[in-house]
């Protein structure tokens, strides 16, 4: 398949030009920390000393895991299709935090096992209903993971902003990341598995051991789209493929939990110039997300032992982001201030 392509936002010149603009803010240097860093990466990203943030909006990714049979899961599948309608009924967590920051939601139907039949507000992009098992063969085939990635990328081409944010949703999910996690770092299984639904520690043993066996069944599989059509989820395929897309389109990429960032990595993997527009929202409480980031070499704006995934980070990075593309699009110099300066 065609891969977009995804160029470096490195630019020595505006660079520059942008670190004078933060600079002779009416502040000491460096006193807005990781905000000073966030609006020169966004003025990088849009290719100028004065960024804006235009018609925001988050993807919710829903789909189901045919590895949920081997026991990874506090919850049934059924829960996936019943927090779809959730969202659909604006209760749950995203909904909420995406209004309060007039960010515009959509959830996409990417794999659920469940019919709903033509929604307002759902978009059906259904692969099939759920993935395989992955402890027993591949989690889709080839042509469903290329399936699944041009619809996400056909999704971010639908929007009409500036910055898309990434939400999921899927009973197995973590256990799919944490696999991808295993595979495409080298990461111990123990180390990339956590609570996810609110396991116990017997529950995250047997998720690591599942992940384990099924790394060593699917051994010659290291190739980023094989890994991802072995162990992944559609809605995880469709997230790689919506943040390639925006990336290619110079969009800002709110990156929220865990599973949203093993999207991310198999993304990277694939193309890495697309870290250079990656925001990433949080820290999450999910056993693993910490050190993928790490490997990313990503900085999270916020820790606040986040591990419900639906994009909530995301939503809630959103204010921030404002924050510093208003800082340096309206905050006065020392020269337009006449201040000389603070001890």
């Amino acid at each position: 398949m065609i891969l977009p392509t995804i160029v470096s936002t490195a630019d020595a010149e505006l660079a520059a030009l942008l670190a004078h603009a933060i600079d002779n803010k009416t502040k000491p240097p460096g006193s807005l920390g990781m905000l000073e860093t966030l609006a020169h990466q966004v003025g990088l990203i849009q290719r100028t000393t004065a960024p804006a943030i235009e018609a925001p909006a988050i993807l919710v990714f829903a789909g189901d895991h045919g590895v949920v049979a081997e026991g990874v899961s506090a919850f049934p599948q059924d829960v996936t299709w019943q927090m779809v309608e959730n969202f659909l009924a604006g209760g749950a967590a995203i909904n909420v935090f995406a209004a309060q920051n007039g960010c515009a939601l959509q959830v996409i139907d990417a794999g659920v096992a469940h019919d709903f039949g033509p929604r307002d507000g759902l978009a059906d992009r259904k692969i099939a209903r759920g993935t395989r098992n992955f402890a027993v063969e591949p989690a889709m085939t080839a042509e469903q993971c290329a399936q699944a990635l041009a619809h996400g990328a056909a999704l971010v081409d639908t929007l009409p902003g500036n910055v898309i944010g990434f939400g999921e949703m899927g009973i197995g999910n973590t256990t799919a990341a944490a696999a991808l996690m295993h595979k495409l770092t080298g990461i111990p299984a123990a180390a990339c598995v956590g609570a996810g639904t609110g396991l116990g520690p017997e529950g995250v043993q047997r998720k690591g051991q599942v992940i384990e066996a099924a790394a060593a069944l699917h051994g010659t599989v290291t190739a980023p789209l094989d890994v991802l059509a072995t162990f992944g989820g559609f809605e995880i395929a469709m997230m790689a493929g919506a943040m390639q897309r925006a990336a290619e389109r110079r969009m800002v990429l709110l990156i929220d939990g865990f599973i949203v960032t093993s999207a991310l990595l198999v993304a990277a993997r694939l193309q890495p110039a697309i870290l250079d527009y990656c925001v990433f929202s949080h820290c999450s409480n999910e056993n693993g997300h910490r050190q993928l980031l790490e490997t990313l070499g990503g900085k999270p704006l916020l820790q606040l032992d986040l591990r419900l995934g639906e994009g909530t980070g995301s939503a809630l990075a959103l204010p921030l982001l404002h924050a510093a593309v208003n800082f340096l699009n309206r905050m006065a110099t020392f020269a337009s201030a006449q201040v000389s300066g603070k001890d």
